[in-house]
């Protein structure tokens, strides 16, 4: 689907992302995909949500997909499914959303932070090796804001201290490392389908990706309570189902995918040449995509001067821009994670990046007019600044 022309009046909304658009141009075919499982009456899992899995599975280039209840419950589900647990350690990186750490928490683990790297606010690999310990058994690349780490530099750590890789891709659905999709750069990855997310659904939906047959029968069975046949179980398992309406949907969104991804890059560019024929490129640090990686540009972060940064998110807001910071707190100083004994300053790229990021609107149908806008709103809370400060 391809950006409309049609200009907003000066005054228009312009939203974070706009689902509804999405919807309007496949209404037909989603309305028809929802009423054919409502017609069904299997509401849970079948062969809706097995022929998405395979679908998905293949977009990705990975062997197995395995479909569950959202991007956290596939978090959980690949950690557990590789043994995983109390005693533990897993390495993740402290810039980004909660499951990440939270989902190793939860299995009994203990999460072990990374600083980022200041361009892609992407785990960084020179400091991992530092912490990694006797009990450290795997580590979490998460692709933020649709960029794939360095997964050559991770991967090699990794296969020197025998450590598995747990991909979180839940915001680089068809995001791309050298070539290849993530989904299939490490022993597992997993994915997210909120409905802002490059694939999404109705609601919550996840899905975890392997290569590993073994892996595969474990993680089918851990998301239905542990049992491999019904009403006999293996494992001390979850209810992490993923619903057979969310799967016919994802089913009809998922051959607009590529063409979405591209409109996403196209727009990102956009964004690029209106801040910078705006003058703001040295009040706004746009994003940076890295070479031998293709950014997907789930959001489109920039970086601004920490004490401009919440008040032109009010400016934003004030102006009914959609806006959002991703993320104002680092986990480890977040309240849940003191136990782990982390101190403000122990990782002062994240605790930077906390109070400089400013997500701008982006989603593949987005207009020119509309970004226009939101460039306008950002160059006249500058020239507000200016004048404030002189």
């Amino acid at each position: 689907m391809k950006p409309t022309s049609t200009a907003p009046t000066p005054s228009a909304p312009v939203p974070l992302c706009d689902i509804q658009a999405q919807y309007r141009g496949l209404k037909d075919e989603i309305d028809t995909a929802v009423l054919r499982v409502l017609g069904s009456g299997q509401a849970i899992l079948g062969p809706e949500v097995a022929a998405f899995e395979q679908e998905a599975a293949a977009f990705c280039g990975a062997r197995y997909g395995i479909g569950c209840g959202s991007g956290t419950d596939a978090l959980v589900l690949a950690l557990r499914a590789l043994g995983i647990g109390p005693g533990d350690e897993v390495i993740v990186p402290p810039f980004t959303f909660f499951a990440s750490a939270s989902a190793v928490a939860r299995i009994g683990a203990k999460p072990v932070f990374v600083d980022v790297d200041p361009l892609t606010f992407n785990i960084d690999p020179n400091q991992i090796e530092a912490k990694i310990t006797p009990h450290t058994r795997a580590i979490m690349p998460v692709h933020l804001f649709g960029q794939c780490c360095d997964m050559d530099a991770i991967g090699e750590i990794a296969s020197d201290h025998r450590l598995y890789m747990v991909e979180d891709a839940a915001q680089s659905f068809g995001s791309e490392y050298k070539g290849k999709r993530c989904g299939t750069l490490g022993a597992v990855a997993c994915m997210s389908f909120y409905p802002t997310k490059n694939l999404g659904a109705l609601g919550d939906a996840g899905l975890v990706t392997t290569d590993d047959p073994d892996l595969d029968k474990r993680l089918r069975a851990l998301r239905v309570h542990g049992s491999e046949v019904k009403y006999y179980h293996k494992y001390v398992g979850y209810n992490m189902r993923l619903d057979a309406v969310h799967a016919a949907v994802l089913r009809v969104k998922l051959p607009h995918v590529a063409g979405w991804l591209v409109a996403r890059e196209e727009a990102a560019k956009r964004y690029d040449a209106l801040i910078e024929g705006a003058n703001l490129h040295g009040f706004m640090r746009r994003p940076v995509a890295m070479p031998d990686r293709r950014h997907t540009f789930n959001q489109y972060v920039v970086r601004v001067p920490a004490h401009h940064r919440d008040p032109l998110v009010k400016h934003l807001k004030d102006n009914s821009v959609g806006v959002e910071v991703y993320y104002p707190l680092s986990l480890h100083q977040q309240e849940c994670f003191k136990y782990l004994g982390y101190r403000t300053g122990d990782f002062p790229t994240s605790e930077q990046s906390t109070g400089e990021v400013v997500a701008l609107p982006i989603f593949p149908e987005i207009t020119e007019a509309q970004q226009q806008r939101v460039v306008e709103v950002c160059s006249a809370y500058l020239r507000q600044a200016v004048r404030r400060a002189a």
